[in-house]
């Protein structure tokens, strides 16, 4: 028995009687972390990790019927044992392992390997069956490290802020913004957040986690002297709207994983690109594979097709993609 088929609701464990990651309201769905494209409101009852309960709450209300398990504590409903595990990508999330009648699958959400101190380091799990994402599973995509590109960030704010120019850093609001708050030099000058990312900073904050104090945007105005040594980390949606006007001549970035396409950059039409991304890269995903022992792969998101071949061809792994069937629901990552 497969422990993890496609239904038109999402991937769903038969045996438990459970779905992970659901796109549509269901009774019972464990969630890997609080992304849009992961997590979405309806369901009757939610089991996630512990850490990534304050972002749940935030962005599916306070009030959802929320259970939560440490990071290795093993739950068991059906005969199936369910247990999460660090998947190193936002803070909370989490890889599910499923043990039922002497098989283990595990199913990654969203992961990356490098550690950011921002939330729990991904932690391989041994398994009969894995199943990966593949956001960036083309050999095209292989990550600097990320010390590398804080410090590309720092000195395109220094050389702004020695200009009198504002720097707009447009990040997604959950995850990489609190990733480069906690990366960059916070010496250099005042740190403003849009609206859609300080709610978020403060979740990480009570979480222990270390985010520089950083000011609402909407508090400064365009004459402000502030504003010219000051770096403003908003979401995507922010670029070429009127919430922008206050910055003056300003230069803009964009940090995700996509900025390592040059047309990308091209088309998102901004100053700087920083290449940064959320999710493992090529030889990350090989990996992260190899670590869980599984012999067979089963792969989501992104270049399913180009990654199951690598992997049966190169690694002699029975690799696929999920049926089509049932997979409709699966949408562009918010956290690229």
């Amino acid at each position: 028995m497969d422990l993890v088929i496609a239904r038109p609701e999402g991937l769903y464990c038969p045996p438990g009687d459970f779905y992970i990651d659901p796109w549509k309201p269901v009774a019972r769905a464990v969630i890997t972390h609080g992304h849009g494209d992961h997590a979405r409101t309806g369901s009757e009852h939610y089991l996630a990790a512990e850490p990534g309960e304050g972002i749940l709450r935030t962005r599916l209300g306070a009030g959802i019927n929320l259970q939560t398990l440490d990071y290795g504590e093993r739950l068991l409903h059906h005969g199936v044992t369910v247990s999460l595990h660090p998947a190193g990508h936002v803070l909370g999330s989490a890889q599910v392992r499923l043990e039922y009648q002497g098989q283990v699958w595990v199913a990654s959400g969203d992961y990356k390997v490098e550690a950011d101190g921002t939330c729990a380091p991904f932690e391989p799990v041994r398994c009969h069956t894995f199943i990966s994402e593949s956001t960036f599973g083309l050999p095209i995509y292989r990550w600097q490290a990320q010390r590398e590109i804080f410090e590309e960030i720092n000195q395109w704010w220094r050389a702004n802020a020695a200009a009198g120019r504002p720097s707009v850093l447009f990040a997604y609001a959950f995850g990489k913004a609190q990733r480069i708050l906690h990366g960059i030099d916070r010496g250099i000058g005042p740190i403003l957040a849009h609206g859609a990312v300080e709610p978020l900073n403060r979740v990480y904050r009570e979480a222990g986690v270390d985010i520089p104090p950083t000011l609402y945007a909407t508090d400064f105005k365009k004459t402000d002297p502030a504003l010219r040594e000051a770096l403003i980390i908003a979401p995507p949606s922010a670029a070429g709207s009127t919430w922008m006007r206050r910055f003056g001549h300003y230069s803009d970035g964009f940090a995700s994983g996509w900025m390592r396409l040059r047309g990308t950059r091209r088309r998102r039409g901004v100053d700087r690109g920083f290449v940064l991304s959320d999710h493992a890269d090529w030889p990350g995903l090989l990996w992260a594979i190899e670590q869980t022992g599984a012999e067979r792969v089963m792969v989501t998101h992104g270049s399913v097709e180009e990654l199951s071949r690598y992997l049966r061809e190169a690694r002699g792994l029975d690799a696929r993609g999920f049926s089509k069937a049932g997979l409709e629901g699966f949408e562009a990552n918010e956290d690229d």
